[in-house]
């Protein structure tokens, strides 16, 4: 790996000469811009706004642009003349638990080399210093042009450096975190807990870009003379109405991923499943009206039936007494001859 600064590390009396090295680098696919009627390169060319013409790389230089739209020339011999004593040396000002450090402050990562053989034995010294303390070394350093704050750590049997970010650089989490008053309850924190460890570790190593690996097989195919289909979007999650429930559903998806049996969450959580009960009300209502509905026809059957057995007494019962009522007229007449 090629070294971007060589410097020392101070630490106290003991100087460590060392050497920079970049311990990450981007994998990303890099696109160019074109002019999309014809395929041709799209470049991008230093003009001044007073001339209108394209200017080369010496000649340009720096400016420090006021609030009012003036500029103000700053050279490198400017920058050059400012006391900046951390221009070759990562100055250790502490050794404090790594707990102190802000992850937000997290910037850019170094592996820091023992440049020269001497370097050697103190290098190994701060090494085993640091994995014995179990705390991090706080350190000031320049790198282009700018003075920067790091976190010095041991990775394997190398000294690393992770660039930091001023405190007054990180912002506050001002007007973020949700207003509502919102209340969890034992059940859902013991649901999350569960699925937590159901997710369980992972090995870092396995995890990979998906949308890069997608990218250069369409660069790929596209290279080829090559269509490829076009990939139904994922499903977006939505909205959840039931927590509990998508709680559950998570636990026991995560469980058969990793081939465990679907068990029972032990949690004890009571199922709420209003939806179901109002169909079940509805089901019932529905079957109800539907028996009212048959039972109405032969309700009307008898009730005629019973009407007609009634008028058919009260015939019967007025023809009786009618023929009661001659045959007394008629003893009578006989009496009276």
């Amino acid at each position: 790996m090629r070294s971007i600064w060589n410097g020392a590390i101070s630490f106290g009396l003991v100087s460590i000469p060392i050497k920079l090295v970049n311990a990450t680098e981007s994998r990303s696919v890099s696109f160019r811009q074109i002019h999309t009627r014809d395929g041709g390169r799209i470049r991008y060319r230093k003009v001044c706004e007073l001339d209108d013409q394209e200017v080369p790389q010496a000649e340009i230089g720096k400016a420090y642009e006021d609030a009012d739209g003036t500029m103000i020339p700053i050279t490198d011999e400017d920058l050059a003349s400012l006391p900046l004593p951390t221009t070759k040396t990562i100055d250790i000002v502490a050794f404090v638990p790594a707990s102190e450090i802000d992850p937000l402050q997290i910037d850019g990562a170094y592996y820091l080399a023992a440049n020269g053989v001497p370097a050697a034995k103190p290098y190994t010294l701060l090494r085993e210093a640091l994995k014995r303390s179990k705390k991090v070394g706080l350190a000031k350093f320049a790198l282009r042009g700018r003075e920067r704050l790091g976190m010095l750590r041991v990775v394997d049997d190398v000294i690393a450096m992770h660039g930091l970010l001023w405190p007054d650089e990180v912002r506050r989490p001002e007007g973020v975190a949700p207003e509502a008053d919102v209340t969890i309850r034992d059940a859902e924190l013991d649901l999350a807990d569960a699925l937590m460890d159901t997710l369980g570790d992972v090995d870092l190593d396995s995890l990979h870009d998906d949308y890069r690996q997608a990218v250069e097989e369409l660069i790929a195919a596209k290279a080829e003379g090559i269509e490829l289909e076009p990939q139904p979007a994922p499903a977006g999650g939505g909205r959840v109405i039931d927590l509990m429930a998508a709680l559950e559903s998570s636990v026991r998806a995560a469980k058969e991923a990793r081939g465990d049996e679907a068990a029972e969450v032990s949690a004890p959580v009571t199922e709420l499943k209003p939806r179901k009960k109002a169909a079940a009300r509805k089901a019932a209502s529905k079957e109800a009206a539907a028996k009212r509905t048959a039972a109405e026809p032969a309700a009307k059957k008898t009730a005629a039936k019973k009407t007609a057995a009634a008028g058919s007494s009260k015939t019967a019962s007025s023809k009786s007494s009618a023929k009661k009522t001659a045959a007394k007229k008629t003893a009578a007449r006989k009496r009276a001859s």
